[in-house]
Formats: structure tokens, C-alpha cells, sequence
């Protein structure tokens, strides 16, 4: 029997459908084989919101991670203090609980009291000196520090100069400071600041400020650009004073159980990919300072800056503190000196 030319046409079309699909099949299947298996999948603890600066270097973090291990190792970073409040963080990675997170030395300095020297009132001139000292031997040594407490130290993050901002007046000298109530961090060493600087400290938690602002129960507060635009306090304190008393570098850390699971090789793997985050987390976080300060100045904020001379005299009103750093730390604290002089 003789097949017309049209039969054998639709036969030849549908063979090679068929081939087709079985191709597609088979490089379907091949590619299915080729896909990486996570060795690790790591938590990570961030209690910033989505878009904040030290959330999207720990996002860029986890993803050069991936990038370089070809997927062995994955880092999920939970934002917004899904995982605890950053004092919960500690606990929980010394127990085993989180793998990474993002920490304020202010905190971290509860377990570890060295980190203390790296947050005086008044240490550094500027970003430039805070920088020197912490990509450089000073840096490096304080990284060690948290081995001692089932941590392990990755890199610097910035989070800013803290300013001082007020309802009642502008602050422009010392005598300014007199008698006013001040909200400060839940840490000892805010509230001895103030306490030098003729202030009256309150402890308030951080979400509750705006409400005593408004409320009179406190006449002004502290904190970087970021965070005073941020949850808008302008709208109750209009006063803003860059006096720079205090920057509180962040850091990275690895919590030790994890650290201990993973080859050399991976370890400085994890070690690259968090110091190239922190130098795009430094960028990210340039620019947001830059924009929350235009911003906030456009609701008639009014920005003051201390004289030289004035300036001088809030770090003279440190002395206290410093003397009584001085007794453990003399050396550690002459370096950190001596690097704002080059």
C-alpha cells in the first residue's frame, strides 16, 4: 500500500514531536540532576526593616555566599527582629539557636565588656578615623574578642554618628544641656554620658519614643540621621544638634557551633563574602544618611552644629569616663587616639 505524499508528511511532523518532547524531557531531567543540594542552610538574625541599609548587606552577604559555593551553602537572613530582639540574638547563637546575625556593639558589649573602648563618648573625629581603626590591627584584634563567648567576629558594619535632638530648645552649648531630660539606650555608658554632661538620662525602649516626646515626658533624645527620620521624630523634636557624641560601629557575626561545622575552605569563603558586604553596606549606608537628613530638613528641622570651641568642651565633660577606662584599657585607648591624628 502507497502512502501519498501528505500522509507521510504528518507522520514525519509528529516523529519529530515526539523527539522533540522527548528531548526536552531528557534535558529536563539532566538539568533536574544537576541541581545543587544544599549542604547547609543557615539562619540569619536582622532587626532592621526590609530596606535598611544593614539588612540589604546582609541580603548582599548571603547572596555572594551562594554565588561562591555554587549554592553548597545557603544563608536566609530574617529581618524586622522576626528572631528576637538583638540581646535575644546572642543568647540563642551561643545556645545554638541562629547561625548569623547583625549585632550593635552596644549590645554585644553586655557580654563582651572590651567592646566598650570602640564606643566612648567622643572617640573619633570623624568616619574617616572610626574607619582606620577598625579596618586596620585594632579592628582585627576586637574581631577576636567574641571567641571567647561562642562567637565568632566576620566584619564592621557602620550604623552612623549619634546627635542629639531636643523639643524645647536648640542645644548649641554645654549649659544648654543643663537639667534636660534625655532619652537614651537601654546601656550603662548612655546614661553615664549624660549624666557628664549635666542631662537627665531615660532609659526608653527605642519603639516608645515618639510617644514620650509628645507626651513631655522627655525633652529631647539621641540617634543618627537614619533613625530620627526614620520614625519621624521631627515631628516632636525639631531641634537637631550634630554634635557626633557617639558612633556605634555594628558587627557580624557567626555564631561558633556553625563556624565549627565548616571546612577551612568555606570558612574563608564566609569570611570574603561578609567583609565585601560590609564595604557595600558602608555605601548603602552613605547615601541613606544623606537622603534621610535632606528629607528631614524639609520639615523645618532646624540643624545645629557645635563650634570647635563648644565641641571641646562636651569632650572635656568625658573625663570621668575615660579615667576610669584608662585603668584597663590605657594602651588599646592610645592607639585609637593616635589614629585621629594621621
Amino acid at each position: 500500500m502507497k502512502m501519498d505524499g501528505g500522509k507521510k508528511k504528518r507522520i514525519w511532523i509528529a516523529v519529530c514531536v515526539v523527539v522533540a518532547v522527548m528531548s526536552g524531557l531528557c534535558v529536563f531531567y539532566f538539568e533536574k540532576e544537576k541541581e545543587v543540594v544544599p549542604e547547609y542552610v543557615f539562619s540569619y538574625a536582622e532587626n532592621q526593616t526590609k530596606d535598611y541599609p544593614t539588612t540589604l548587606g546582609g541580603l548582599k552577604f548571603a547572596q555572594l555566599v551562594e554565588e561562591r559555593t555554587q549554592g553548597r551553602i545557603q544563608i536566609r537572613v530574617q529581618p524586622e527582629g522576626v528572631l528576637g530582639s538583638e540581646t535575644e540574638v546572642i543568647r540563642q547563637m551561643q545556645y545554638g539557636g541562629i547561625d548569623f546575625a547583625r549585632i550593635s556593639i552596644a549590645q554585644i558589649s553586655d557580654f563582651i565588656p572590651e567592646m566598650n573602648i570602640l564606643q566612648l563618648p567622643y572617640l573619633y573625629e570623624d568616619s574617616a578615623h572610626m574607619w582606620r581603626v577598625l579596618d586596620g590591627g585594632i579592628g582585627e584584634r576586637f574581631l577576636e574578642y567574641p571567641k571567647e563567648h561562642e562567637l565568632i567576629g566576620l566584619s564592621w558594619y557602620d550604623a552612623g554618628a549619634r546627635n542629639l535632638y531636643c523639643s524645647t530648645r536648640p542645644i548649641k552649648t554645654l549649659e544648654d544641656m543643663q537639667g534636660l531630660r534625655i532619652r537614651v539606650q537601654e546601656a550603662k555608658m548612655m546614661s553615664e554620658m549624660m549624666s557628664a554632661l549635666g542631662a537627665v538620662s531615660v532609659q526608653i525602649p527605642y519603639d516608645q519614643v515618639y510617644a514620650a516626646l509628645e507626651r513631655k515626658q522627655v525633652d529631647g533624645a539621641e540617634n543618627n540621621w537614619s533613625s530620627y527620620e526614620a520614625m519621624q521624630h521631627y515631628e516632636v523634636a525639631g531641634y537637631y544638634t550634630v554634635d557626633e557624641h557617639i558612633r556605634i560601629p555594628e558587627m557580624q557575626i557567626c555564631a561558633k557551633h556553625t563556624w565549627d561545622q565548616l571546612s577551612e575552605e568555606d570558612r574563608q569563603i564566609i569570611l570574603e563574602c561578609a567583609r565585601e558586604s560590609a564595604l557595600y553596606e558602608r555605601e548603602l549606608w552613605t547615601e541613606h544618611e544623606r537622603g534621610a537628613r535632606e528629607n528631614a530638613l524639609q520639615h523645618q528641622v532646624q540643624e545645629i552644629r557645635l563650634s570647635a570651641e563648644e565641641k571641646e568642651k562636651f569632650k572635656a565633660a568625658m573625663a570621668p569616663i575615660y579615667e576610669r577606662f584608662y585603668k584597663d584599657y590605657g594602651k588599646e585607648l592610645e592607639e585609637i587616639l593616635e589614629q585621629g591624628k594621621k
